[in-house]
Order: structure tokens, then sequence, then C-alpha cells
């Protein structure tokens, strides 16, 4: 899913609900509630921002190493607390997600230099995440309001390999099974007679190297590695 086209969609829907006439508005008292809950159900992007050796092609015969964002989900339950005001909230999302990354390296070929050696590796995770987000949300038009998203998460990687075994001859990428994430977004609210139903877009950015260096072909050339993930959810809220 193109996130891209997800901000436009939610931009224009802001745009369109905030010109339209004054309606009776539904469900009242949600406001004035303190505390709110729901679920989210949501799509994902997930890659990194990668960094080389600087010496990679010329100690380990690196000519590329490119990275792909593939599409994962998530799931979570939503806990959205008042802090004084409607417009100022506090947001704890408990989220299952499934993530999965893939580079695509080319290598040099010591033995034929007409020939490249490309391989690819993908790296999946499926992720325990604790965002806790703060929510400054516009005040009501009609049955619209409009909000942004600051905060960080925790994730822990439920299929980490950090500690596993390598096989030397098939060796794969380890990332770090704990993480620590800034994030920012923003999202659309509609009120129904009944329920509150939104849509949102995050992006999320680790500051902790999450890569795990071993003497393979395929983890020497790199660096280090910090986690991205753009995020689009839809919530319902009571």
């Amino acid at each position: 899913m193109d996130m891209k086209i997800c901000l436009f969609v939610i931009l224009f829907i802001s745009f369109s609900s905030l010109s339209q006439r004054e309606k009776p508005q539904n469900y009242r008292r949600f406001d004035e509630k303190t505390i709110h809950f729901g679920f989210m159900l949501g799509a994902n992007t997930s890659s990194f921002t990668l960094f080389q050796k600087p010496n990679a092609y010329a100690d380990y015969g690196l000519k590329s190493l490119k990275l792909r964002s593939s599409p994962g989900g998530q799931v979570g339950i939503v806990t959205t607390l008042k802090l004084g005001t409607p417009v100022v909230r506090l947001r704890f999302v408990p989220t299952l997600s499934f993530q999965e990354r893939v580079l695509t390296y080319q290598f040099e070929d010591p033995d034929d230099l007409e020939n490249d050696v490309f391989n690819e590796e993908r790296i999946n995770s499926t992720n325990l995440d604790f965002p806790l987000m703060f929510q400054f949300r516009t005040l009501r038009v009609n049955n619209f309001a409009a909000y942004a998203l600051f905060g960080g998460q925790y994730s822990t990687d439920l299929q980490s390999q950090e500690n596993a075994s390598q096989d030397f001859n098939d060796p794969f990428i380890k990332i770090k099974q704990h993480d620590f994430q800034a994030q920012v977004g923003g999202g659309v609210e509609f009120f129904a007679p009944y329920f509150k139903f939104g849509m949102e877009i995050k992006y999320s950015h680790g500051f902790v190297n999450s890569f795990v260096p071993e003497n393979t072909f395929i983890a020497r050339p790199i660096e280090s590695t910090y986690n991205r993930v753009w995020w689009f959810s839809i919530i319902f809220e009571g």
C-alpha cells in the first residue's frame, strides 16, 4: 500500500469535511469521557535506514546493496486518555505487527569479472509494539475532527534470531530483538451515533542500531541499520 496515497486521501477528506455546513452532532458525550477504548486494524511497509562500511567494495566486492519495502499488517487495542481538555490526549496502542524487509546484494565475482553475483535476503519480524503517543486534536466540526501525533514506541521482535547459530554456507541477517523508535503522524476522525471511526498514518524511525554484526559475506559490508516503518490504521473507539 502506497502511504503517500493514503496521506493524500486523509488530507482530501479533512479539507472536504471542514467545508461542510453545520450539522447535528453525533455521539455528543464522547468528549465528556476521560478514557476510551477501541481496536485498530492496519497495514504497514517496513525497511531500514542502512549504512554500509566505507570500504565495502574494496574489501568485500560489494557493488551495490538495495533495500525494498515490503507490505505487512498490524492489529492492536486502543486506550485513549483525555488530559483535562478534549484537544490533548494520551494514546496507548499495544500492537501485534508483521513486517518484512528485503535486501538485494550485487557482488563482483572474483573468478568471472564479466558477471556479478546477486543475493537476496528477506528479514521477517513478528513484533509486539508498545507505542505511547500524545494526540493533539482539533475541535469538532460537525461530526469530524483531525489530529496530530507525537511520541515513541518500544518493540520486541518475537521472531528475532539475534542469538541463533549461523550456518556460514547459508547465512542470514540478524537484527536485535529490542528496539526503540520515535513516531510522528496524524489522522482524521468521524463521529457516528454510537462510536467514533478514524483513519491514521504514522512514520516510525529507530534511534538504536538494530544490526547484529556477523562474520558472513552478507553481514560484513554493513555498518548499521535502523528500523523505519510507515503505518496506516483504521481505528474504532466507543
